[in-house]
């Protein structure tokens, strides 16, 4: 399994691993460590690797040249100007301790009475020492400004950018997003290395990684089965701001290299034919929710925080809950803003990052609107306590804005809410929107509309049973699981490698050297 992040916040990749260990494959996770250093522990019998990414490609050449015109003062990019202003900074370190030392021989009188020369060199020491310190400040600013103002957004990295579009198609990525070969030159190797008779390679970043080792694999003799698993529909994705080249480039390269996959899966049956039509593919992608592994709930360890008492609040105060990434395009302003219109209701921000410049504009947006006492803003909780920690509130509130991938997929926290049993109120993107009609457990509103989120919430908090009914229809909660989608999983893994017994019995004798040598290594794990 391949993955281009450090593994432990992605716990679509985590319960993968885990559970197609647990169906008898031997598994190796590779992910990216996030500081350079590796690092190797176990998600149940699969082993996970994080290797070191050195990304000198990622840097772009001009951010190695002056920038003549725009900056003509500031430094070159290549250390000088840090190294310039640690050397003054040591001189005039230099300097004060010569201005102590000339005091106390002052102090002490005697021969060893400084001159007033010495006097009047020390000072005009200290005071070029002082001017060049502004002077290379200076020119340390002009080459930070000169960096932030280069963006890859101008009229001419537009037409480079359409230039070797039209020159080497789907092959363009290789100048117009490098860094993505600084993945291959990190993973490659270590793939060789493992020979695997699977490759699971997750998103549009590793399945460059997995295609090129399968054609390498298959130089050698080797047959290695190619699956892809795309989390979004990479086209839809926001763009970078400052760079007009990232979203081409990275869409040209998962182009070039989806055609190798032997099979693909994903996130929501609505990406599935997008995908399908996007990339010609001559089956349908298998549908792998990202639901939650009720297993690993059941064996947690520890005790399960109260998101009441997290609050300091009593259960009967309605209590708005949100779980997940805070970001503007999560829509989370809508809360803050609603809360003067729901004057007994609290809110819950179960986010990645309490103290973020996001969260602290949302704070101070509801001190403004005199609500600060009722917004709560919560760290994240382990994984396996998620579900019984939201399970304490009233409403679980999805807010997303109108982006191509929030119209096509049920995300993660909308499983959460609903094994958690919780009425939902959601904004209009039209999978979940169309769900929550369907299924009959929440509220829909406009996007970004305060007003029908007001309604929207006010009409759940009044009969909150009604909504919670919906999850007793037989077998809706028992799709929405991990265990569910676990088998899908393996029944792909399987049509690509066939002939593979099940999960291996304790009794089977371990693999020896001999075992692993041969041409057709054994796809179930035997002791490993």
């Amino acid at each position: 399994m391949l993955v281009d992040n450090g593994v432990h916040g992605d716990s679509r990749v985590q319960k993968a691993a885990r559970s197609a260990s647990e169906a008898g494959w031997e598994v190796v996770l590779l992910g990216r460590a996030p500081y350079g250093k590796p690092e190797t522990w176990t998600i149940g019998r699969a082993e996970v690797r994080l290797l070191p990414m050195p990304d000198p490609l990622a840097t772009r050449r001009h951010e190695f040249r002056r920038a003549w015109l725009r900056a003509p003062l500031a430094y070159p990019p290549t250390g000088i100007g840090a190294h310039r202003a640690h050397a003054i900074r040591a001189w005039q370190a230099d300097l004060k301790v010569r201005r102590a030392a000339l005091t106390l021989a002052a102090r002490a009188g005697g021969a060893g009475r400084p001159t007033p020369w010495q006097w009047r060199t020390l000072r005009a020491q200290e005071l070029t020492a002082g001017l060049l310190r502004l002077w290379v400040s200076g020119r340390r600013r002009e080459l930070t400004r000169a960096r932030r103002g280069r963006r890859l957004t101008s009229p001419w990295d537009r037409a480079y950018t359409l230039f070797w579009q039209r020159v080497l198609g789907v092959r363009a990525w290789r100048r117009l997003e490098p860094g993505l070969w600084d993945y291959e030159l990190a993973f490659g190797p270590v793939v060789d290395e493992l020979a695997p008779d699977l490759i699971h390679a997750n998103d549009f970043r590793m399945i460059g990684v997995g295609a090129r080792a399968k054609v390498r694999a298959a130089a050698q003799g080797r047959r290695v089965a190619l699956v892809w698993d795309a989390h979004e529909y990479l086209p839809g994705v926001q763009p970078w701001r400052d760079n007009a080249r990232w979203l081409p480039g990275n869409v040209a390269h998962e182009r070039e290299y989806v055609p190798y996959a032997d099979a693909a899966m994903t996130v929501s049956a609505a990406l599935a034919e997008m995908l399908q039509a996007e990339h010609g593919l001559a089956e349908r992608p298998a549908v792998v929710l990202n639901a939650p592994a009720l297993g690993e709930m059941a064996t947690g360890d520890g005790p399960v925080p109260d998101i009441r008492a997290s609050c300091g609040i009593g259960p009967d105060v309605p209590l708005l809950v949100y779980s997940g990434v805070a970001a503007q395009k999560r829509g989370l302003a809508v809360l803050v803003e609603a809360l003067p219109h729901l004057p007994a209701a609290h809110v819950a921000l179960v986010v990645n990052k309490p103290d973020s410049e996001y969260v602290r504009g949302l704070r101070d947006r509801a001190e403004a609107l005199g609500v600060a006492a009722r917004l709560h803003v919560l760290p994240y909780v382990a994984h396996w306590q998620v579900v019984p920690f939201l399970s304490g509130a009233d409403v679980g509130v999805i807010p997303i804005h109108h982006w191509p991938n929030h119209e096509i997929a049920l995300i993660t926290k909308f499983f959460e809410y609903s094994h958690a049993r919780l009425p939902l109120v959601v904004s209009d993107v039209r999978t979940m929107a169309d769900t929550v009609r369907s299924t009959g457990q929440g509220e829909v509103f406009r996007a970004e509309d305060v007003t029908d989120f007001v309604r929207a919430v006010t009409t759940v908090l009044g009969d909150p049973e009604r909504y919670r009914a919906a999850y007793d229809r037989p077998g809706l909660l028992e799709s929405w699981t991990w265990e569910a989608q676990a088998e899908v999983l393996d029944g792909v893994y399987r049509r690509l490698v066939p002939g593979q017994a099940g999960p291996t019995a304790a009794t089977d004798p371990p693999e020896t050297a001999d075992d692993r040598a041969g041409a057709a290594r054994p796809a179930v794990g035997v002791a490993t």
